[in-house]
Parts: C-alpha cells; sequence; structure tokens
C-alpha cells in the first residue's frame, strides 16, 4: 500500500515538474506582464511561485505559452516590451481592462499570432506600421480605445483576417486601399474615427464581407459602384460622413440587408422591397470572451 502510494506520489510531483517546464525567458515576459499591469490588483492573481501551468488565463502546450486570456481582469499600466518574447503564442485577450500606454513595437514578433484582443482599454499611439508582420491573424480588435495615427497599411499582408474592428478610436487619414486584399474577411469595423478621403474601389473585392460599420468619420466622394460586388453584406452602416453621392447604392441587392443606414436625406434613392425598420444607428460590437 505504502509502495503505491509513493509511486503516486512521484508522479503527480514530475508530472507538476513537466507541466511547469516553461523557458525562463517565457516566464520572464509573464511575469514582466504581471508587474507591468499592476498584478497585485487583478482580479484573479497569478501566484508567482506556483507553477506557470497554474497561472490564470495562461495555457501552455508543449511547454510553451500559447495562449493568454486576461478578459475583465482589472490589468492597470503598460505592455511590457518583453511580451515579443512570447514567441508560440496564438491567443492575446486583455480585453475590457484599464491598460494604458501604446502598443510595444515588440508586438509584431508574435507571428503565430491568430487572436489579438485589445479593445476597451485606454490604450494610446499609433497602431505599430509592421503590425502586418503577424500574417496568421485571424481576428484583430482594438476598439474603443484611444489609439492616434493612420491604420497601417500593412495590414493588407494579413491574408487570413476575417475580423478587423478598430472601431472608436482616434484615428485619421484616408481608409488604406490595402485593406481590399483582405479576401477572408467578415466583419470590418471602422466606426467613430476621424478618418477622411473617399471608399478605395478595392473594399468591392472583400467578397466574404459580412458587416461594414464607417459611420460616424469624415470619409467623402461618392459611394465606389464596386459595392455592388459584395453580395454576402448584411450590416452596412455609412451615415454622418461627408458623402456626396449615394447613387451606387442603388447597384446593391437592397433584400441582402439585416440593417442599412445612410444619411438618406441627403439623396432621394429608389430600392426595392427594403426594409427601414430594420435600420438602427451604428454600434460598436463589445466582443465576449471568446
Amino acid at each position: 500500500m505504502k509502495k503505491g502510494f509513493y509511486i503516486l506520489l512521484i508522479a503527480i510531483i514530475t508530472s507538476n515538474i513537466v507541466l511547469a517546464k516553461v523557458s525562463k525567458k517565457e516566464r520572464k515576459a509573464l511575469i514582466d506582464l504581471y508587474e507591468s499591469t499592476n498584478g497585485a490588483h487583478w482580479i484573479k492573481k497569478w501566484n508567482l511561485n506556483a507553477p506557470v501551468s497554474s497561472w490564470y488565463g495562461v495555457t501552455l502546450k508543449d511547454n510553451h505559452v500559447v495562449e493568454i486570456s486576461l478578459f475583465r481582469n482589472n490589468l492597470m499600466g503598460k505592455l511590457p516590451a518583453s511580451i515579443g518574447q512570447l514567441s508560440h503564442l496564438t491567443k492575446l485577450n486583455l480585453a475590457f481592462n484599464s491598460i494604458t500606454g501604446e502598443i510595444p513595437n515588440e508586438i509584431v514578433f508574435l507571428e503565430d499570432l491568430k487572436t489579438l484582443k485589445l479593445e476597451m482599454n485606454r490604450i494610446k499611439g499609433d497602431i505599430p506600421s509592421k503590425i502586418g508582420n503577424l500574417v496568421g491573424l485571424q481576428e484583430l480588435t482594438m476598439f474603443n480605445n484611444f489609439i492616434t495615427g493612420k491604420i497601417p497599411t500593412s495590414i493588407g499582408q494579413m491574408a487570413g483576417l476575417k475580423i478587423l474592428n478598430l472601431s472608436s478610436n482616434n484615428l485619421r487619414g484616408e481608409i488604406p486601399n490595402a485593406l481590399g486584399s483582405l479576401k477572408d474577411l467578415e466583419v470590418l469595423g471602422l466606426f467613430e474615427n476621424s478618418l477622411y478621403g473617399s471608399i478605395p474601389s478595392e473594399m468591392g473585392n472583400l467578397s466574404k464581407l459580412k458587416e461594414l460599420v464607417l459611420a460616424n468619420n469624415q470619409l467623402n466622394g461618392a459611394i465606389p459602384k464596386e459595392f455592388g460586388q459584395l453580395a454576402n453584406l448584411e450590416v452596412l452602416q455609412i451615415q454622418n460622413n461627408k458623402f456626396n453621392s449615394f447613387k451606387n447604392l442603388q447597384m446593391m441587392d437592397s433584400k441582402q440587408f439585416l440593417v442599412f443606414d445612410y444619411d438618406k436625406e441627403k439623396e432621394n434613392l429608389e430600392f426595392k422591397d427594403l426594409n427601414f425598420s430594420k435600420s438602427r444607428m451604428a454600434d460598436t460590437k463589445f466582443n465576449d470572451e471568446d
């Protein structure tokens, strides 16, 4: 009986050692994140003396950190540059916290990243110009922050991107033509920024797009005729801009829309079978933990 007990005890200890076998570099990066974002005041704290495998929101695979999910966990402070040392990371969800400062440029080293969620924080400064290095990214959400500068053209390199939401920030400049290269994009949210200029005709290439929210900017010119190619579009919100012509909207199939908002009083267009009771003001989707 005693022999069996000792064998079980050794197995448990050995298992914990194996699970905790994270490189010093990755462990240091996690501790930097904890200390930089006031871990002592997190809702769910880390015991830095316990194995990394037991730390809340951290997922390990093959002794590497592959996921960090600290959604709504009272993180306060800046993201450390050493976050770029977590080179095996596939998911980083720090949404709905009080993170301040700028996005560290080193975040572009996380080339295995598929999900990056930083929405509902207090982040300022520009989006790193080389953010497009994250070529495997499928979801990028940074809405409701204080991000400034232009939308980096390098985002067009993220060929597999499905969700891009940069709404409710202080972004300026034109919408990059390069966004038209995102052939897998399903959701594009740029609501409530200070974007100006014409909508790029290349946006018509986004054949899988289901939601396009551009409301509350300073966009001008005519709606591109290429919008007629957006056959899968269900949500289109372009109100409160400075467009001088909406006529090309008539080339779209009005039956496809669940939500459709534009500045109707500026131009009398003829749509067939469009149920305007479906229209609503643009809003920013507050994604949940997933």
